[in-house]
């Protein structure tokens, strides 16, 4: 089975930036399940919220996670920030990738996310959503296989971290380094 770098974390933590960095670097086609359920529903996330509810959104969100674990190509997978949320998921992802979270500090989330009203989760009170969803969600990250904390980093940075530990674990995980 060939196996594809999976990003999860935190909105905010900066998957779709560095997952894009590590396509690049590894010749890799990136694909963030967001926007891939966007494009297949022709709509978009707030619009489902608003629409079909956020359980509904769930399900959609676990199709499309199934859908691209199958990919005959190791992909580099960024996902929305509660996919973790249901354990077929996580088992999914457990079972098909190098799951690497990455994490910030609550300030550098505020200051990030303070003008993306994109975010259905996120309306209302900023500081005060995110303090909720941050406690739920406390554990929810902790399956991964490696952790990188995004708060004082540049993208580029963490992606090379990514990167090395894919290059550290390629006996560990069979052909999660492989340059096409």
């Amino acid at each position: 089975m060939k196996l594809h770098i999976i990003l999860i974390g935190f909105m905010g933590t900066g998957k779709t930036t560095v997952g894009t960095i590590i396509a690049e670097t590894l010749s890799r086609q990136m694909v963030d399940t967001d926007q891939y359920l966007e494009e297949k529903r022709g709509k978009t996330i707030p619009d489902i919220f608003r629409d079909e509810g956020e359980a509904r959104f769930r399900d959609c969100e676990h199709n499309v996670l199934k859908e691209l674990i199958q990919s005959p190509k190791p992909l580099v997978i960024t996902t929305g920030g509660g996919i973790v949320l249901r354990k077929d998921n996580v088992k999914l992802m457990q079972n098909s990738g190098f799951v690497v979270a990455l994490t910030a500090s609550r300030n550098a989330l505020i200051e990030r996310l303070q003008h993306d009203a994109s975010r259905p989760l996120l309306q209302g009170d900023l500081a005060q959503r995110i303090d909720r969803l941050l406690t739920e969600r406390r554990n929810a990250y902790d399956f991964a296989h490696f952790k990188v904390d995004t708060t004082d980093k540049t993208p580029d940075e963490v992606a090379q971290i990514i990167v090395a530990q894919c290059q550290q674990h390629s006996g560990v995980f069979k052909d999660i380094f492989r340059r096409q």
